[in-house]
């Protein structure tokens, strides 16, 4: 019955529905993307365009995973096939759920998302459509955290151990290497059957390995955590110039060169490869995903020398290895009717209405129906031999043991807490108590001695503060009167940067390669290091 995708694609053809897939690919070639020299950047853009003209942004994995099991998708298996109707309903569910969430001053049509969404998976799949090619391109396209997407997938390509089925993750790439393919993207990061393999040459890949990719991706994935990253800078601003463009500040990505001193570009002029003056695109460019000023930059490393933050953070959170087991509820509920109708009466004897047997109709709901069904299964089961000797038979054993509870406490709170007139006469007791209270007051005095040397310390640090934002000031006063003379450009000499990588490891050509891009920030005191002495060590 799933089969009949194909014929329904056939089928359903109509000129509206062809008109929407046009429309979306003719407005992905209006915004002129194919200018942008870097590959990865480009498929990421590309990706990420078609994620918010559909709205899909908005949906993050958890309401994927809601849609897919209220379809009825979870229980199926991942190479069986889905009709067209049976996606559009899935994806007009996700759109109509996300309405009912949005509020009343941000809505969207879920109709037309429905439809372009549709259009432009049936035109990426192309050929069989099947659970897993759904599951992979809506996981991959949908928003969120990347960390909670690949968990997802995970659990598609894994065994109930854990353990990372390497078939089903060449499945899995086939499918989503489908996204790019539909973005004309396919020489650069199109599928081959040697990928799984290079992504994971391990034997044994667990959760954890299979989620080093939000750090360190694979070259058939570096694209998904670049659209990610591309998300969470759009709105990021930087109170800078454009070396090449002069443009007043920048938003997303800034580029900073480590050769060039104080040559910055922002990434349309980046991904572009303009450049301007003594500038290469064969030097090292470091990215930077926010705007941190000079004073900020040396506070916080002054604050990692001092140990009051870490220095690095973990690029995703550790998950135990071990799966979590499902419950099974066999036991509880059995299949079949209760055989000793006698029992469970005897055992279901406190219910109002005891006349009417446990497999009356009337009662088909009844908790004690359920008890009855679960205590009789378990006489029946040989593998359940309860010791008599310990379980208790009785509701009287019952509170024989809650009485010898609470008498046992009452005992405790007494020892524990004496009485005052009886005093405390322990010696023991008395020399302990002594020695606690004064290691008490050692720790007092050591936290106030603490605490005075960190506000000696934040005094020097404002005070540091201070005079770098007044050389600042200077500097850049300096820099206003002499722009209006000549135009400013970067001195070619070569610039010391904290943390740099040797250079034969970066230099790269302007095409496709990605070597220096990305990480995080290290040059903490690059703009302002000409402010100290160079033998100074934080």
């Amino acid at each position: 019955m799933e089969e009949g995708g194909q014929r329904d694609r056939g089928r359903r053809a109509p000129a509206t529905a062809q008109a929407e897939e046009r429309r979306i690919f003719l407005e992905l070639g209006e915004q002129n993307f194919d200018a942008i020299c870097l590959s990865t950047y480009r498929t990421a853009c590309k990706l990420r365009f078609i994620q918010k003209r559909c709205n899909l942004h908005l949906i993050d994995i958890y309401n994927v995973i809601e849609a897919v099991r209220d379809a009825g998708l979870n229980a199926v298996e991942l190479n069986a096939g889905i009709s067209v109707t049976r996606l559009e309903n899935l994806v007009s569910s996700l759109f109509n759920q996300l309405s009912k969430r949005l509020p009343t001053t941000h809505t969207i049509n879920p109709q037309q998302s429905t439809v372009l969404l549709v259009e432009f998976l049936l035109a990426a799949i192309e050929c069989r459509l099947t659970v897993l090619s759904v599951k992979a391109m809506l996981a991959t396209l949908c928003g969120g955290k990347l960390v909670d997407k690949l968990r997802y997938v995970f659990s598609q390509v894994s065994d109930p151990n854990g353990v990372l089925v390497l078939s089903k993750f060449d499945q899995f790439l086939r499918e989503a290497l489908k996204l790019p393919t539909a973005v004309y993207e396919g020489p650069s990061f199109g599928y081959t059957q040697t990928l799984a393999r290079s992504c994971f040459p391990q034997q044994r890949v667990m959760l954890n390995m299979f989620l080093d990719i939000v750090a360190d991706p694979p070259q058939c994935l570096i694209w998904l955590p670049l659209m990610h990253r591309l998300a969470n800078v759009e709105h990021v601003y930087h109170p800078v110039s454009c070396s090449y463009c002069r443009s007043n500040g920048m938003t997303g990505f800034r580029y900073r060169c480590l050769r060039c001193r104080g040559y910055q570009l922002c990434q349309n002029c980046f991904w572009r490869g303009n450049t301007s003056g003594s500038h290469s695109n064969k030097h090292q460019m470091k990215e930077h995903s926010s705007w941190k000023s000079p004073a900020t930059k040396i506070g916080r490393a002054l604050s990692r020398t001092l140990g009051c933050v870490s220095s690095r953070e973990p690029p995703h959170p550790v998950y135990p290895e071990e799966p979590e087991r499902t419950l099974n509820l066999a036991n509880i509920v059995p299949s079949r009717p209760v055989g000793n109708t006698s029992e469970a009466m005897l055992l279901s004897s406190s219910a109002r209405e005891p006349s009417k047997s446990v497999d009356s109709p009337s009662r088909q709901d009844d908790e004690h129906k359920l008890i009855a069904r679960y205590t009789t299964r378990l006489a029946e089961t040989e593998a359940f031999n309860f010791n008599t000797a310990y379980a208790p038979t009785t509701w009287g054993s019952c509170f024989e043991i809650l009485a010898e509870i609470k008498r046992l406490r009452a005992e405790h709170d007494a020892v524990c807490q004496p009485s005052p007139e009886k005093g405390s006469t322990n010696p023991t007791l008395l020399a302990e108590l002594r020695l606690l209270r004064q290691r008490k007051d050692e720790l007092e005095q050591r936290m106030s001695s603490l605490q005075e040397s960190r506000r000696e310390l934040m005094v020097q640090l404002e005070g540091l503060m201070k005079l770098l934002k007044d050389e600042e000031q200077r500097q850049a006063a300096q820099a206003a009167g002499s722009s209006h003379s000549s135009p400013s450009r970067p001195s070619p000499s070569a610039v010391r940067s904290v943390g740099a990588v040797p250079s034969q490891t970066h230099m790269y050509p302007p095409q496709d390669s990605l070597a220096g891009v990305g990480g995080d920030v290290q040059e903490a005191f690059a703009q302002g290091r000409t402010h100290f002495s160079p033998t100074w060590q934080p």
